[in-house]
């Protein structure tokens, strides 16, 4: 296997010169880079993929080179060591990939556009100019770019545009930065803009297929986010503007580019008059969380790639932070409780699971890094518990040090374990390096033995595993002064139980709030004395009994049977949190029962009576008296009742869909949803399919679109489905981005799943080719392991993978999804029967 070899290690760059003359015609651009650094040794190597190298120049003489299309690598013999000057010339394609400089198709009144943009993290930049493409190697750039111009037309980038000479546009010089955030945009573009108390320029973007006022929305949430974080990090925006650029076609959910962040429309755009309040909150955690890296990945940016989580896991604990501060009636860390917390502690208990840190050794392997669950959520809830432990005061305090020692500079996790120690007085590090260099995380147990109170620790697993007896430092958070502070040890004796229990006069609890990465597990009877006690715990810790339970009937430590009853227990609840709770349950439940079954005819039977009360008291429209959370729990309801097949709710969804026949999109948001899937599953017919898929081809609302195509991936006739499958190749209707989505709701579909998984197997090579670039893209196998259920289907999912095995960017997600099926086949063959009678017993 290739290991990875540092260009910077040759060639230390410090200015890039670069002009492109781009041609959206014929999908091509010629280009000039000018680099001056200092060459290490001789031949220096410099990065380039799919570029044609026409000519390069050292001092001005032409020299002799070398192009290595397997290292993307161009090897050049200088004349000496030192300080020099080299000039590329080139052209290359545009790719249709989403990666390096793309375009994105849309219409506007039917006719057909082009927009286009640059995704250049991790590794793409080296597709648009010769550089040495690693974040460590920080240069300034001078950015000319000229292009097929037209009237109208707005072109953006990281920096302010200085002059238009013959049509080339000339943009300031950049602060010094790494090359995977360089960026640029052009096309026929609207914006809006405003300024933040500072004084730095804040603008959206979107192609003029939008209303006006779908931007609205995301300039103030840009413009507030930029003053928070200046005020909380201590340190100014380091640039003279901000703006957002909402892009039809992106593979990821938005970028970071210094000065120009990148989002797919759906990250963005907002229709003011009816937008769901969930995508609202997911639109301003995503806009938040892209500024916060303006300082945490920009201004200070990891040194290597097996830093990554110091870039993303920050920023998504950041994101919550700010949008807390900006919207404190959203309660935006419920969200993350529900959301967040649950991904980490999902993907982290399947053994040979990625640690926050990880090591690269080869260039395939850097896409695999951005595993949302660890990255991005479990690295950002280990940051949650260091901010707990520490204190706010530090971590600012901290934070400003780190930031004024180390802009525009590269770090690693222990620079900034350093700061925060230096700030806090704790050895930030020792506990850190317990979370961060070993996958997984613990489950501490509490029980009584000879009448003592007892905790210990030992890695919790779903499914098949080794234990390699790991260890942390768990910040226990306990209501009982006895517990430490930090757990350490293996094992602990805490005491006399009935002594403390009567001095402290409420049940013993750990992890208060739900704040550390760990699961409880209680013995019969501290989880008695909790229940009993349940009406006066609040929301979280009602979530965090359903939760923690939930997890250990997976990991087969409780039985699965024993979790329904508290369903109903807490059924009743008007918190959000509870209710995703109870339905994270319910979902779970149907893996245990099949289509047309009298299992599944009591599971629904079960699911409709504990959603009865609830569905009358908040109903299918919104109500001015709806609380936060009565608008966020609705959906739930309406989904369980309609799953329930409750007669008067198909009735309700059907009577909204025939009133809103003549406008879809005008259906309330948070129904929506489930009122299209409805229509489809009882009222379906070959007109109603072709008029859904019109209506998602000519929508401009993202959120809409999903809606729709969640209906049309929903379709039970096998004509329809075929129809779907040959939809999934044609870009006119389903754009390559949104591929994901649509394959994951026809696999989830009992009708749809055996034409999705053929459709994968066969053309395999197809979507690498499309969508391979792409770092979500082992993703796809995810969602296979989350919907797959027998031994027959497990059997299936191995012999098409594993011969992939070798493959460095598919290897940790087949291997891990494998367990993930086998573990789901083994659970429902270990307890299918004690749950399903359960359910049965519940009914009334």
């Amino acid at each position: 296997m290739a290991e990875v070899t540092r260009f910077i290690e040759t060639y230390v760059p410090q200015h890039y010169d670069i002009y492109l003359d781009i041609n959206r015609g014929t999908k091509s651009f010629a280009g000039k880079t000018t680099i001056t650094g200092e060459a290490l040794v001789s031949p220096i190597l410099i990065h380039q993929h799919d570029l044609n190298i026409q000519t390069v120049k050292v001092n001005g003489e032409v020299a002799e080179f070398v192009v290595d299309t397997d290292k993307d690598s161009i090897a050049i013999t200088v004349p000496a060591v030192g300080d020099l000057t080299l000039d590329f010339e080139y052209d290359a394609k545009l790719t249709d990939n989403m990666t390096g400089i793309y375009p994105s198709y849309y219409k506007v009144d039917g006719v057909s556009k082009q927009l286009v943009s640059t995704q250049f993290e991790t590794n793409f930049a080296r597709q648009a100019f010769p550089s040495v493409d690693e974040p460590e190697a920080k240069a300034t750039f001078d950015v000319a770019i000229k292009f097929d111009e037209q009237a109208g037309e707005t072109i953006l980038a990281n920096m302010p545009e200085k002059e238009v000479v013959d049509g080339v546009h000339y943009f300031d010089t950049t602060v010094r930065m790494s090359t995977y955030l360089v960026a640029f945009g052009f096309g026929d573009l609207q914006g809006k803009y405003t300024e933040t108390t500072s004084g730095v320029k804040i603008g959206v973007f979107a192609t003029k297929a939008h209303a006006t006022d779908e931007l609205d929305f995301a300039v103030d949430i840009a413009k507030r986010s930029i003053e928070f974080f200046e005020e909380y990090y201590q340190t100014p925006y380091p640039l003279p503007h901000s703006w957002q650029l909402a892009l039809p076609d992106f593979s990821a959910g938005a970028m970071e580019n210094w000065g120009l962040v990148t989002y797919r429309e759906a990250a963005l755009l907002v229709d003011p008059a009816n937008t769901s309040l969930p995508m609202k909150h997911r639109v301003a955690t995503v806009i938040a969380h892209e500024l916060a890296h303006q300082w945490f990945g920009d201004l200070v940016t990891m040194k290597w790639w097996d830093d990554l989580w110091l870039n993303e896991s920050f920023a998504n604990m950041m994101e919550y932070v700010a949008i807390d501060a900006l919207q404190p009636d959203w309660h935006i860390w419920e969200s993350y409780q529900t959301g967040e917390v649950l991904g980490a502690l999902n993907r982290d208990a399947t053994d040979g699971v990625q640690s926050v840190h990880v090591e690269v050794k080869h260039p395939a392997e850097i896409d695999t890094l951005f595993d949302p669950a660890i990255v991005y959520a479990k690295g950002s809830r280990v940051l949650v518990m260091v901010r707990t432990l520490i204190g706010e005061d530090a971590l600012r305090t901290g934070l400003k040090t780190y930031f004024a020692k180390h802009q525009y500079g590269n770090t690693t996790g222990d620079d900034l374990w350093t700061e925060l120690s230096a700030a806090s007085g704790q050895d930030v590090n020792a506990v850190m390096s317990t979370w961060l260099d070993q996958p997984g995380y613990p489950v501490v147990e509490a029980k009584v033995v000879a009448g003592k109170l007892m905790i210990s620790q030992q890695q919790f697993f779903i499914g098949e595993h080794t234990d390699a007896n790991r260890q942390w430092q768990i910040p226990l958070n306990s209501n009982y002064a006895v517990a430490p502070v930090l757990l350490k040890e293996q094992e602990l004796e805490l005491g006399d139980y009935a002594k403390l229990r009567a001095d402290a006069g409420q049940p013993f609890r750990l992890n208060l709030e739900n704040g550390s990465h760990f699961i409880v597990k209680y013995d019969d009877t501290l989880l008695a004395d909790i229940l009993e006690h349940a009406d006066e715990l609040d929301a979280i810790a009602q979530l965090q009994i359903l939760q923690d339970l939930r997890f250990l009937a997976e990991g087969q430590q409780v039985s699965y049977a024993s979790v329904v009853p508290l369903a109903a227990k807490f059924a009743e609840s008007k918190s959000i949190v509870v209710n995703e709770a109870i339905f994270m349950i319910l979902s779970n439940l149907k893996k245990f029962v099949e289509p047309n079954s009298a299992e599944k005819a009591a599971l629904q039977k079960f699911i409709g009576q504990l959603s009865a009360e609830q569905l009358a008291r908040l109903g299918w429209a919104p109500k001015p008296t709806d609380t936060n959370d009565d608008t966020l729990v609705r959906p739930y309801i309406l989904s369980s009742a309609l799953y329930a097949e409750d007669q008067a709710a198909i009735d309700e969804a059907h009577a909204l869909f025939v009133a809103h026949e003549d406008n879809l999109f005008d259906l309330p948001a948070d129904a929506r949803v489930h009122v299209l899937r409805n229509e489809v599953k009882h009222f379906g017919s070959v007109a109603l399919f072709e008029k859904l898929v019109v209506a998602y081809q000519e929508a401009t609302d993202p959120s809409y679109q999903g809606n729709l195509s969640s209906a049309i991936t929903s379709v039970t006739d096998d004509q329809l489905v075929k129809r779907v499958v040959e939809l999934f190749e044609d870009a006119t209707v389903v754009k390559p981005q949104d591929l994901r989505g649509w394959f994951a709701g026809l696999l989830g579909n009992p009708a749809g799943q055996q034409a999705a998984w053929d459709w994968i197997r066969t053309d395999w090579q197809w979507l690498v080719d499309k969508v391979g670039g792409d770092m979500s893209f082992t993703s796809y196998i995810t969602i296979i392991a989350r919907t797959f259920r027998s031994q027959a289907r497990l059997a299936e999912f191995k012999a098409f993978f594993e011969p992939k095995l070798a493959e460095p960017g598919l290897t940790r997600e087949v291997t891990m999804d494998t367990q993930v099926i086998a573990s789901t086949v083994a659970l429902i063959e270990s307890q299918g029967a004690e749950v399903n009678a359960a359910i049965a017993g519940a009914n009334k």
